[in-house]
């Protein structure tokens, strides 16, 4: 496997991830530098938001998340593997379970705890290397937060902010689940069902949520 192909979900030859990725197309860039713009753009131009929750397969589509401004750590992460195998560059989804320490009252209230899974983040494969690094919050939210965002050098693991500025815990990862080709759909659906099973007591076949 080598992490370059197009899949239902990284469908990186449509139109709105051609247009994403134009611009570094024809720039003679090295594969770390085309890396770090669209970490960084993909990070702060897409706010995060953890409470939108689908378990609609198309809605995990690359191409439809590049339609929106905003996205949880999952759709985010699919929208930057999808851009970074359109330019050739080797990557993949990766997932695990994550707990946040600041500013969970929110989560808790609607999660009914500060563990978030399934958390994504993105593999990349730069000069013969595997790299971690996560897109998931954006520079606005990391200051209202006081936390330094997620910087990208193209060399070294970005993927965990564990103590915020005054030095207090942020967050931990408390799971892994490993490192996936494509989406795997299925197991983030059953993933969420088991983690907070809360949101489907209603017994109705609710697919889309926002908490």
């Amino acid at each position: 496997m080598n992490y370059l192909q197009p899949t239902y979900y990284f469908d990186f030859e449509s139109t709105e991830i051609q247009e994403l990725i134009r611009s570094l197309q024809n720039k003679e860039l090295y594969n770390k530098e085309k890396t770090v713009v669209l970490y960084t753009k993909i990070r702060d131009d897409w706010r995060y938001d953890p409470y939108s929750i689908s378990l609609t397969n198309d809605n995990y589509k690359a191409s439809v998340i590049a339609k929106k401004n905003s996205g949880n750590c999952v759709e985010k992460s699919i929208l930057l593997i999808a851009c970074l195998r359109g330019l050739g560059i080797p990557s993949r989804l990766h997932l695990g379970k994550v707990k946040n320490h600041i500013a969970v009252e929110r989560l808790t209230e609607k999660f009914g705890s500060n563990e978030l899974t399934p958390h994504g983040m993105v593999n990349v494969r730069l000069n013969n290397k595997w790299l971690k690094m996560s897109p998931a919050f954006n520079s606005s939210l990391c200051e209202r937060m006081n936390v330094d965002p997620l910087e990208f050098d193209g060399e070294n693991d970005s993927y965990l902010q564990a103590y915020n500025n005054d030095g207090t815990q942020f967050m931990e990862y408390t799971d892994d689940y490993g490192y996936f080709d494509d989406v795997p759909v299925d197991f983030m659906k059953a993933n969420i069902k088991e983690h907070y099973p809360h949101i489907f007591d209603t017994g109705e076949n609710i697919t889309e949520f926002k908490l």
